[in-house]
Formats: C-alpha cells, structure tokens, sequence
C-alpha cells in the first residue's frame, strides 16, 4: 500500500498523491465493518474510512439473528459478540403496555423463546439470536478488521470518484485538516448508510415508495430493574389511549440497551403531525417520564435523533467496479430487526466473490450475481418489515389509541373490560392482533430462508422447482424449509465421531474461504473429484463424508432427513455457505466424477462453458 505524505516539512502543503489499495470501503457501520472483516479473512488488504469521529454512539441497532451470527461465526467472531451481548433470557417477550411500570395489556413470546416454536429455532442454526447493541457490535467488527490488515480513518469524508475498467479513484477529505488525497483501488464498496453518497454518484436506480411517516429516538438512562422480573422482553409497546398526549409522543416502544438501566425509546408523533414537532428537553423529559410510570425514578436523556419509517430498496446495488450494501440499497422501519442483519448478510454474500475474482479464482463476471442473489433479499426484507409495521394498527384500533378524541378512547378501553357483545368483540379483535405480530418476532423464514437463483447457483440437474406444493403451501415467514436444494442455504445438523467428543455442526464443514462437498458412504470417488479439480482451478474443495463410520458420523440421522440425495450422492456448498449444486448419486466412475464437478465450478464461478 502506497503512503501519502501531504507535508512539506515547512507547513507548506504537496499536491496530493494517490493512494493504492485493493479495496476501499465508505462506511464503518455494520455493513462496512463486516466487510472489511470477511474480506480480511481472504487476505485482502484495504482502507476503510467514515466521517463520523468514532463508532456509534447512539444504539439503533440491537438484534443480530441468527443467520447473521452464522456469518460472523464462520470468522471466530460469534464467541465475542456472545459474550457482550445480553443474556438471551432478556429477550423473552414483546409487551403491550400503559407504561413501564404500569398495567400491561398482552405480551408475545419472541426471538424462538415460544415453547411452540422453540424446536423450529434450535433445529434451523447452530448460533442463538442475541441483543448486541451497535455500540458495542462496530467496535468488535473494526478491531477484526484492524488485525487483520485493514486500515480505519475515522473524521474522513468521501467526496467523489471516478472509474474505468481497471479500477476507481476516489477522493476522500481529512475532517481534521481539511487536506484532500486520492485512493486508487481496485474496487469501491458505498456501505455509507441512507444517505449514501457513494450510492449518489453511481447513479442507482432506486424504488421510493410511501413512507409510514417520522419517529424519533430518545436514547436515556433510568433504572427500572426494580420492575422488570415480571415484565421481561426486549421490546415494550407503550401506549395510553385514556389520556391526552402532546403531538410529537402519540406512542412509544421501549427497547431495552443493556438491562435495565439504558434504553432506547423509539417515539411516534401524532399521525399527519410531524411537521408541527420541535419539543424542547423538558418535554422530553416529560414525556418520557409518563411513559415510565413513575416519577421517583432519575430519568437522563442522553440523545434524540430522528428518522423516517422508509420503504426504500435500488433496483440495482452496483455500476462496475462501484458496489453498495446495507442501508444505502434498503431502507426500512426496524420491525423484525433485520437492519443490520441485512447489513452483514450482503457483506458476507459479497466478501467471497470480490476475493475470488481478486485472486483470480473467479470471473468477474461473478460480481454480476450480487445484485442478482441479494437485490430481491433486500426487496423482500423491506416489505416485510413495513408490513411488520402496518401489523401493529389493528392493535392500536382493538385498545381504542386511534380513536380521534380522549372520550372515545376511554370508553373503548374501557369496552374491554365488558361482558357485551361489543366487548367480547374488542378482546377478540385484540387477541387475533396481537397473534399477527407473530410475523415480526417469530419471523424465521425472513430470517433465515433466503433463496439465491443465478448464474453462481447450478440447478441445471434438478428434476423439480424447490418450490413444490409443500413449500408453497407454508407460510414463508415464519416457516424455514430446511433443504440442500441449490440456492438454498445448508441446512444444520448436529454431527460428531464414532467416538463422541465435542459435537459439530453441519454448516462448520463450510466456509473458511472454501468450497465443500457432503457426501456419504460409496462417494469417495467426491474426495478424488474435490482434489483433483481444486488444483486444477487452484481453489480450495474441502470433502466431507457423512454417515455410519464415515468423516462425521449422523448421529440423530438428521442429516439423513435432509440431505435430498443419496448416500454417494454429493451436496456442493459455497464459502458463503449456500449450496451450489448437488448430484443425486456417484457417477459410473472417478473421471465422470471429476468431469461433471469442474463443469460445474466452471459455470458458477463465471466461466463460459459449454453445458450439457
């Protein structure tokens, strides 16, 4: 990596020279800080810059999902961020309540802590979701980043770039000194959030639909652990449709920061009222304060900040050597919590291909399939969180919050408690509300059941669509549908030896950089294929053989369940850790073997070749 020396010695300054690097990242939030991370697991040098002093300073992101934790395990990063995060117990329940210390009106079990659906989450990933405020995740993934040859420059503004075919030239500002230099790299990553500017400049085309209005965040600190061994969970909605309230607190969701002293509150003006919003501290406090439910516990305000409730996707996340990810392709409310999930996900789709084309392991018509695989992720993802969001207005209609005066709201409030028809009504349309919600905090087929369709993806060898009546037939946001079907993301399975030691879990056999094979009893000649032509095409081919007496031995016969192929048969998976092609059983022989595999590798890692 070139240096730039901009002094002169006698205070004078030099034009500026250029920089060169791999890889320049814009942006060192969860989206930028992981890629650096994944990359940096490839050996991949690079600089990352961002033009806040620092971190975050304020905790808008919280729940890292499970899926996401699988991207960060596959680096060694799940075991820190386990022990940071807060104890998944915290996470039990979203509540509905007056306030804080008030009545409540009804809860949900949340985040796999369902009795019902507790087997669906512990069968779909080895990780467990955890709350890990962005406080403390940025800091986790820069250090990874850091000590594994990335550079960070924080107070740095990105100004603008340039590119031809070979690589780009960006021009970034020193906040501190004001001084202008150059990067040259071999590619740019916009992972610079809703504002993007890199995503500006590369002229994207994006989806602006409606947006569902502004909020605020009001970061604070009050010590209400005297009040939660009864009232434990993540989130709590607070809502007080019998009292008047000030235009810009209409309602509120409490989220817990680190249990139970730091919160964040997540506030919703007066529907159509946002404009007229500008409340002073005291208000604040105020209101905050009311929300709590009593008056004796110290309250500190520690920030507010606000935002719009977007719906907001690019139709395309990148223009040659420019790609974007995160918040600066897909805009949405925090509903479901997959903000920097989202985030991470695309870092890490990503990660693998730039490396491979990079090392020239790839096409760089690869990078192609970034857009393709992760764009309608996004797309999905947005919709399902603004959903999420309109979810929570039969809720407010059964406690009476959207009525338009105090009186009306009082008497349907009121009406719960009655033994009338109307009554009986108002419980019903509560209960069948609060059950929809289910498809925000039990959501594990948004969360972990993305499908890749593309070129990187072989499915030329499948007799069916993966989505047969039976899959079709679920509900695709709460149901995870476990297969190796191409596209689909490796199913986890518990593994160990014939003689047990410390378990192991399917999807540990993948990533690390390389591709792997599954296979089983009568599959050897896999093994012979996977070497054979990883040293042809100088990558790396793990092959693992699962089953009785074999590599790994299938001790709940669970991967026998899902595997989708016979025993000689061979699942071939990405880095990223989703299956890329599978083979139903061994061919007639070891050169059969080997010829179809590097068909195979060739055509998804981008190269032209002529298929069967």
């Amino acid at each position: 990596m070139t240096i730039v020396n901009l002094s002169n010695g006698d205070g004078s300054q030099k034009p500026p020279s250029v920089t060169t690097t791999d890889v320049l990242i814009i942006g060192t939030g969860p989206a930028g800080a992981s890629l650096a991370c994944f990359l940096a697991s490839y050996g991949i040098r690079g600089i990352m810059v961002s033009s806040c002093p620092t971190n975050a300073d304020t905790p808008r992101a919280h729940i890292t999902n499970m899926a996401a934790m699988e991207c960060l395990r596959d680096i060694g990063l799940d075991v820190e961020c386990n022990r940071l995060a807060t104890s998944g117990k915290n996470m039990m329940h979203t509540r509905w309540a007056y306030s804080m210390a008030g009545e409540e009106f009804a809860r949900i079990h949340a985040w796999g802590h369902d009795p019902k659906r507790k087997g669906d989450y512990e069968t779909a990933s080895p990780c467990d979701p955890v709350d890990l405020p962005q406080t403390l995740l940025e800091p986790i993934l820069v250090r990874y980043a850091t000590l594994n040859g990335f550079n960070c420059r924080f107070d740095t503004t990105f100004v603008d770039f340039t590119q031809d075919q070979d690589g780009t030239t960006s021009t970034l500002q020193d906040n501190i000194t004001g001084v202008k230099y150059k990067i040259r790299s071999k590619y740019l990553f916009g992972a610079d959030g809703a504002r993007s500017e890199v995503f500006r400049q590369a002229e994207l085309p994006l989806d602006v639909r409606p947006d569902q209005g502004l909020a605020f965040n009001v970061h604070l600190k009050a010590d209400l652990s005297s009040y939660m061994q009864y009232r434990t969970g993540c989130l709590h909605w607070l809502l007080q449709p019998d009292r008047e309230h000030p235009l810009f607190g209409w309602a509120c969701i409490a989220r817990m920061v680190k249990p139970w002293d730091e919160w964040l509150f997540i506030v919703l003006p007066e529907r159509g009222k946002e404009l007229e919003c500008n409340p002073t501290n005291e208000e604040w406090l105020t209101r905050m304060k009311e929300f709590i439910g009593d008056d004796s516990i110290h309250t500190e305000i520690l920030g507010v900040s606000k935002w719009r409730i977007n719906d907001v996707v690019a139709e395309k996340f990148s223009n040659g050597r420019v790609f974007c990810l995160g918040d600066a392709v897909h805009r949405h409310p925090p509903s479901n919590g997959l903000g920097s999930n989202t985030c991470i996900q695309d870092a890490y789709n990503l990660a693998w291909k730039v490396a491979y084309v990079l090392k020239g392991q790839a096409s760089p018509s690869i990078l192609e399939t970034y857009t393709t695989e992760r764009q309608p992720v996004g797309r999905g993802v947005v919709t399902r969180a603004n959903q999420s969001f309109r979810h929570h207005g039969p809720v407010w209609d059964a406690l009476g919050v959207s009525l338009p005066n105090t009186d009306d709201r009082k008497r349907a409030l009121d009406e719960l408690t009655h033994a009338t028809p109307n009554g009986r009504s108002r419980r019903a349309a509560l209960q069948s509300a609060i059950e929809e919600t289910e498809h925000e905090y039990h959501a594990l087929g948004t969360e972990m059941g993305q499908f890749y369709k593309s070129s990187a993806v072989y499915s030329a060898d499948e007799q069916t669509s993966f989505f047969t009546p039976e899959v079709v037939a679920q509900d695709p946001d709460l149901v995870l549908t476990r297969s190796t079907y191409p596209g689909c993301r490796v199913p986890h399975v518990w593994l160990n030896n014939a003689t047990p030691v410390q378990r192991i879990s399917s999807i540990d056999l993948a990533g690390g950089g390389a591709y792997t094979i599954y296979t089983g009893i009568g599959g050897e000649a896999w093994k012979y294929a996977a070497t054979q032509v990883g040293s042809e095409l100088g990558i790396k081919i793990n092959c693992y053989s699962i089953g009785f007496r074999q590599d790994y031995e299938d001790v709940y016969f669970d991967w026998a369940r899902v595997r989708g192929v016979d025993e000689t048969g061979c699942v071939l998976v990405r880095p990223d850790r989703f299956v890329s092609w599978r083979c139903n059983e061994v061919l007639v022989d070891k050169a059969q073997c080997v010829a179809q595999l590097q068909e195979v590798m060739l055509s998804i890692l981008g190269y032209q070749v002529e298929t069967r």
